[in-house]
């Protein structure tokens, strides 16, 4: 079974149709890298702040997001409470409960209802842009 991070950069490679190395240019990280933590069986330790943020970057997901996947895959559960970031991209508010409860729901489903499930996270996310 493979882990929270590995899950996570498969489903984003499936869904876009992208390669490590495509991730690997736009983070500004090594495709080796990308491709180690796509395909480790078990990641030994957090990986530096900096591959995280490429990692993000070039998935084009939250930062958040790919920390959490990150910790879980090293066996590191994240507790407490949630913040989102601010206009300054530092925590700066509580996060919405129904946003952490749609999280940790959403973790429970299967792979396939997990893509149902972004698209239609996506499709909304494209319409409400199109009306802005």
């Amino acid at each position: 079974m493979a882990n929270a991070l590995q899950q996570l950069i498969r489903e984003r490679l499936d869904r876009k149709g992208w390669s490590y190395g495509d991730v690997a240019r736009r983070g500004g990280i090594p495709r080796s890298t990308v491709h180690h933590l796509a395909t480790a069986d078990r990641v030994v330790r957090m990986p530096q702040p900096a591959t995280l943020e490429g990692l993000s970057k070039g998935l084009e997901l939250p930062l958040d997001t790919v920390r959490r996947a990150a910790a879980e895959a090293c066996g590191i559960h994240v507790y407490g409470p949630s913040t989102t970031p601010g206009a300054d991209g530092e925590a700066s508010r509580p996060a919405d409960p129904e946003v952490d409860l749609l999280i940790a729901s959403v973790q429970k489903l299967s792979a396939d209802d997990r893509r149902h499930v972004a698209a239609l996270v996506e499709s909304l996310l494209d319409r409400a842009s199109r009306e802005n």
